[in-house]
């Protein structure tokens, strides 16, 4: 048997593939156009900053005066202090919001309903004049005094925002123990597992990759809400600022001063919680996004390889 081979033309050349296709990029014209005015519009803030009768030098002046780093040093104490009450509470009402006790689950619905449905400066004033209520605050042998002398300021603050942040968290917390699959729970008791058990060793580091997102906002959230509590005369960093503001008469700097500090705390605490949420995150995805420092990396490998090939 002989093979033909047909061949192009009659030549013993083999037909010439498909074209290359040559793809031009498209043009987005919207998005020079929106640069563009989005420069000009942030470079006239900038002059209009710039022209006002603003006394910039004051804010390097005092920006690490003793009085201001110890204002920023109680923020993040009150911070710290405030999100473990918050956190504990919040855990705390969620199990009681998920019992099938009635009475508990109704105790803790009350609580989130109230102190989600008030503001917290209006919970910190009530708290610092229960005074009127309560003349004297008597824990049997133990403490004995005026309530007034009890109520402190710090302890006004610890009060106010921790008992309202253990209302947010314990929605969040519901919500990421309802995240976890009833068969977790399941497999749990059928090995013998006690509830207590479960919750500690099966379900919260489960429900941790859906808490975890949100808590992180409401820490950074409590940092901006301790500014609050000037108005109960505990001294943090905004009471400072005011404070400084009024003695040297550049008041408007020293508020300027300050949203540079707390600018600086979230900024450091929107860092902690990215990584954070990258370590629990592990289990649900197969590859974790890069990092910051991996891209800017991978871009610095990739500028100096064409660098090279060049």
């Amino acid at each position: 048997m002989t093979d033909i081979e047909k061949t192009a033309g009659g030549q013993g050349t083999p037909p010439a593939g498909p074209e290359a296709i040559r793809a031009i990029p498209v043009r987005h014209y919207g998005r020079y156009v929106s640069a563009v005015v989005a420069i000009a519009i942030l470079v006239a803030i900038i002059n209009a900053f710039s022209q006002g009768k603003i006394n910039w030098h004051a804010v390097p002046e005092y920006f690490f005066d003793h009085r201001i780093m110890t204002g920023v040093s109680k923020t993040l104490l009150l911070t710290v202090l405030s999100m473990l009450i918050g956190i504990v509470g919040g855990v705390v009402l969620a199990v009681m919001r998920l019992s099938k006790n009635p009475v508990t689950s109704s105790i803790a619905w009350f609580y989130i309903w109230f102190f989600r449905g008030t503001p917290v400066l209006v919970q910190l004033f009530l708290w610092f004049n229960l005074g009127l209520v309560f003349e004297y605050i008597n824990l049997m042998p133990f403490y004995k005094d005026y309530w007034s002398n009890f109520m402190t300021p710090l302890l006004t603050a610890l009060l106010g925002l921790g008992l309202n942040e253990a209302a947010y968290m314990a929605e969040i917390c519901r919500a990421g123990l309802l995240a976890v699959d009833e068969g977790q729970t399941e497999a749990a008791q059928a090995l013998g597992m006690s509830h207590a058990r479960t919750l500690r060793r099966v379900v919260i580091p489960q429900a941790m990759r859906v808490i975890v997102p949100p808590t992180g906002n409401e820490v950074i959230n409590m940092l901006k809400t301790t500014s609050l509590v000037a108005a109960v005369q505990y001294p943090e960093l905004f009471r400072y600022a005011q404070d400084i503001g009024q003695n040297s008469g550049a008041p408007v700097e020293m508020y300027f001063l300050a949203a540079a500090w707390y600018l600086i705390m979230t900024s450091v605490l929107s860092v902690g919680q990215y990584y954070i949420e990258r370590y629990y995150a592990r289990g649900s995805s197969r590859s974790l996004p890069p990092t910051p420092w991996q891209k800017v990396r991978a871009h610095l490998t990739t500028f100096s390889s064409r660098k090279v090939m060049a």
